[in-house]
């Protein structure tokens, strides 16, 4: 069984989707919405699977709910504006349904979810031993949602890693990726003899660390790809306990 959030600010709409989803008796509608941020305390509480989300809301829209989650369910906007399915696919909307849509097109957006989550729940059970070293509980790699599908992302060539809003952006030296996790938890899944926090929005890799030049009351972090982390005055504990 998968749990299902509806958002939409309409009735009509939240009920068509709902005579949809009866044709997918595994998706289970946990709860609906008419407006952000009713939306919001739901996804926190209920934790879905997968959310049908409406754009244009009063309040907070579909975007603005989506900035405020520390995780990410699967996405389907279901809207009646073209305008914005770029900026859809650039969140890793799993689809976009253009109202009016009919029921083939909307099982074609609901299967795709369907094969996404059996996908990421195959990839977490056979991923699950490699993930984890033997001598400890920290992974060695974690799987990042790009667009519908699951990545690994080796934590040994994570330069550093930065906030962005309500997620987190992981730097190497090939690519940026990010993460559904805010700072705060992706600290907590991180082994803190190798990642220290710095500033409340940046984590270093100190296998990364080129030097640290002190300051007047702080201290600059310079990395082995040339970027300068700031520490800040409530982090320069975690850089002196390293200094012997």
């Amino acid at each position: 069984m998968q749990k299902i959030i509806i958002i939409d600010d309409e009735a009509a709409g939240r009920q068509l989707l709902r005579e949809y989803l009866e044709d997918f008796p595994d998706l289970i509608v946990i709860g609906e919405a008419n407006n952000g941020v009713d939306a919001i305390r739901l996804i926190r509480e209920f934790k879905p699977d997968l959310i049908f989300l409406d754009i244009q809301m009063p309040g907070l829209n579909g975007f603005d709910v989506l900035t405020r989650l520390d995780e990410m369910p699967l996405v389907i906007f279901s809207t009646a504006y073209d305008k914005y399915a770029l900026k859809a696919f650039e969140v890793h909307a799993l689809d976009y349904l253009l109202k009016p849509y009919t029921r083939d097109r909307f099982s074609i957006a609901v299967q795709k979810a369907l094969n996404s989550l059996q996908h990421n729940l195959n990839s977490v059970q056979s991923l699950t031993e490699s993930l984890l070293t033997p001598e400890s509980s920290y992974p060695e790699k974690i799987l990042v949602q790009i667009g519908a599908k699951l990545v690994t992302v080796d934590l040994a060539e994570v330069i550093w890693i930065d906030a962005e809003g309500d997620y987190s952006k992981l730097i190497t030296s090939k690519q940026r990726y990010l993460s559904n996790y805010g700072l705060g938890a992706l600290e907590k899944k991180l082994d803190p003899r190798r990642f220290i926090r710095v500033h409340r929005s940046a984590i270093i890799n100190l296998a990364f660390v080129q030097e640290i030049q002190k300051q007047i009351s702080s201290y600059d972090v310079i990395l082995q790809n040339g970027e300068v982390v700031r520490v800040s005055r409530g982090y320069m504990e975690n850089i002196k306990r390293l200094t012997y």
